[in-house]
């Protein structure tokens, strides 16, 4: 910075951040851009944005260390535009600060003649697949990128996704064939090749071996590819390969009204259930301004609660089946059914209920709903103290499983890790303690961590989350208020039934409502959770219409599938399997 230059004058509506970047940068190029969830947003030019990515995470007092997210966003269709930069494709960096307890959103504009941006990369390791995401979606080129390459679709396929000249259907296309030429042009493209992934077929020592594991179902809830570079049984290097479980999620939400997508959020991390739910509608009861009554809020939070239970108990079960243990899964799964026959009494379904709705849930409480709750908390404990001595008390288990795939808390950070895998390493940090939302701050719960970032520790901490959700949950059993389960606002999917046959206009209203869903005032808001895995997002973008103009999910298990690599290397095969089991995920959640 030269420190001859002149002062630049800034508004006195400047927010902080921004005030302190030109500060401290001399740059007057910060444009702000106001949002509805209230996470400071600021546009720069490409030319200051590695300078000024580097300044909140190195230079800053309370950094920005956490990218939480990176995506981008075809504008070229966009109507409303009040406030934004004269944009084509606009990307953009969300950063969280722990200590700040704060976001910040930066905006690059781009135009359609030169779509290409610096790599940051070596600022965060975790932007290597949110970048090559970007370039698969939308065809922005990362300059200096180590291995840019399609990460969810096929490496033949043509076009990106989610630029709004690509269909959305497959009725839009002809009938689908493949002739003989074809499949094996599409078969030699799944050849693994290692020099292709900067693999080494040999040392000075000895040739090395490459196994695949995958992609079929590899000790992981979905499918998705391991390339393992061994010598002997010791993993040399490991590379996620992902994509296999791809089902457009994001360009599913840019067809659906608001209210017929919910469903669909259902199966992103199908295991969730309404957790999926959850971050949705509080970001579309953002932008249409939406008051959700207590009761709602209250039913809310112990459904959430009750899937958290549900997942960590699969999780549970499948991690000491994986390390070589088989009867826990059988009685954990048995505890699981219990929890999906609350679940199933209250909404109708198991594991995809889609019970929430724009305004609050579905449908009240059923008649003597707490009789199956209140035996269910008081009967869980027990069993989970039974599941201490059976799985985490094992010698075996804890020789498989201690100080393996260990990392501390700079490497979970520097990765982009939320949730028990980052309180594993020993921070306290839980989005439902440190930015209450749907009434989490009347709740009385603990923060569970542990401190040696291993996968013996990542199961001790979701063995006490269930403890502290069997805690909230209870809570919401003795506290339950009385009042409607949904807002009377008219933007709520669907509007009260109640205002249908009043006269032909609410009628008419209701039938549109329906039909075609509710017109959302145009908007940005991003919403996030604590979902079973992590931190789970949707980052709404509203064009005054009836359908969301970019649906964007923030997945925790995204990134946590980044760092297998890191987690491995040096270890045995054997490790890996270990590692994949403490991570907990599902390819829905990373693949969406």
């Amino acid at each position: 910075m030269d420190g001859n230059a002149d002062k630049i004058e800034i508004p006195s509506n400047t927010p902080a951040i921004v005030r302190e970047l030109t500060e401290r940068l001399n740059i007057n190029d910060f444009t702000v851009q106001p949002t509805l969830d209230g996470i400071t947003t600021v546009w720069l030019p490409r030319q200051n944005l590695r300078a000024t990515l580097q300044h909140l995470k190195f230079q800053i007092t309370s950094p920005y260390l956490l990218l939480f997210d990176l995506t981008a966003i075809d504008e070229r269709q966009r109507t409303h535009r009040h406030a934004l930069s004269d944009s084509a494709f606009t990307v953009v960096y969300h950063l969280l600060s722990f200590e700040r307890n704060d976001d910040i959103r930066i905006k690059v504009a781009l135009n359609e003649a030169d779509l290409s941006l610096p790599t940051i990369s070596d600022i965060w390791p975790s932007a290597n697949w949110y970048e090559r995401e970007v370039w698969d979606m939308f065809g922005i080129v990362f300059e200096g990128h180590p291995h840019l390459r399609r990460i969810l679709m096929p490496p033949t396929w043509q076009g990106h996704p989610l630029r709004k000249e690509h269909y959305a259907r497959a009725t839009e296309m002809t009938a689908f064939s493949l002739p003989d030429e074809r499949q094996e042009i599409e078969q030699d493209a799944l050849r693994f090749v290692p020099e292709d992934w900067g693999m080494r077929r040999r040392s000075e020592e000895s040739d090395f071996m490459f196994l695949n594991m995958g992609p079929n179902h590899p000790s992981v809830h979905g499918a998705f590819r391991i390339a393992l570079q061994l010598d002997g049984e010791e993993i040399i290097d490991a590379l996620p390969d992902i994509g296999y479980h791809h089902r457009g999620a994001e360009k599913m939400g840019e067809r659906q009204s608001w209210h017929t997508y919910i469903p669909y959020t259902d199966r992103v991390d199908y295991l969730g259930g309404s957790s999926n739910n959850l971050p949705y509608v509080l970001a579309v009861e953002q932008l249409a301004g939406i008051d959700v009554p207590e009761r709602a809020q209250v039913i809310r939070v112990m459904i959430t609660e009750l899937y958290r239970l549900a997942s960590h108990l699969l999780f549970y079960g499948t991690y000491a089946q994986d390390v070589g243990q088989m009867s826990p899964i059988f009685y954990m799964f048995i505890d699981r059914e219990k929890v999906f026959d609350i679940l199933e009494s209250i909404t109708g379904a198991r594991m995809h209920s889609s019970y929430f709705r724009i305004g609050g849930v579905a449908m009240d409480l059923p008649q003597g709903w707490d009789k199956r709750i209140r035996e269910f908390v008081n009967y869980l404990p027990a069993r989970l103290d039974h599941y201490d001595k059976l799985v985490m008390q094992n010698s075996i288990l804890k020789r498989r499983t201690q100080g393996v795939g260990a990392y501390n808390t700079a490497e979970a950070v520097d990765w982009s890790v939320t949730g028990p895998g980052l309180r594993a390493t020993g921070l306290a940090w839980d989005y439902r303690k440190a930015r209450p939302y749907s009434g989490y701050e009347n709740y009385e719960f603990e923060i569970p961590i542990a401190s040696h970032g291993d996968c013996y520790d990542r199961c001790v901490v979701r063995i006490e989350e269930m403890r502290q959700s069997v805690r909230i949950i209870a809570q919401c059993l003795e506290n339950m208020p009385e009042g409607p389960h949904k807002a009377h606002h008219p933007l709520t999917t669907p509007p009260p039934k109640a205002r249908t046959l009043h006269d032909i206009e609410t009628l008419i209203q209701h039938f549109l409502n329906v039909s075609w869903g509710p017109v959302i005032p145009a908007g940005e808001s991003c919403v996030t959770i604590e979902a079973t895995k992590g931190l789970n997002a949707y980052y709404l973008i509203s064009d005054g219409g009836t359908m969301s103009y970019r649906t964007r999910i923030r997945t925790p298990s995204f990134p946590h599938l980044q760092m297998i690599p890191m987690m491995c290397r040096g270890m045995m095969i054997a490790d890996l399997i270990a590692i994949l089991a403490s991570i907990d995920f599902v390819m829905a959640d990373v693949d969406r």
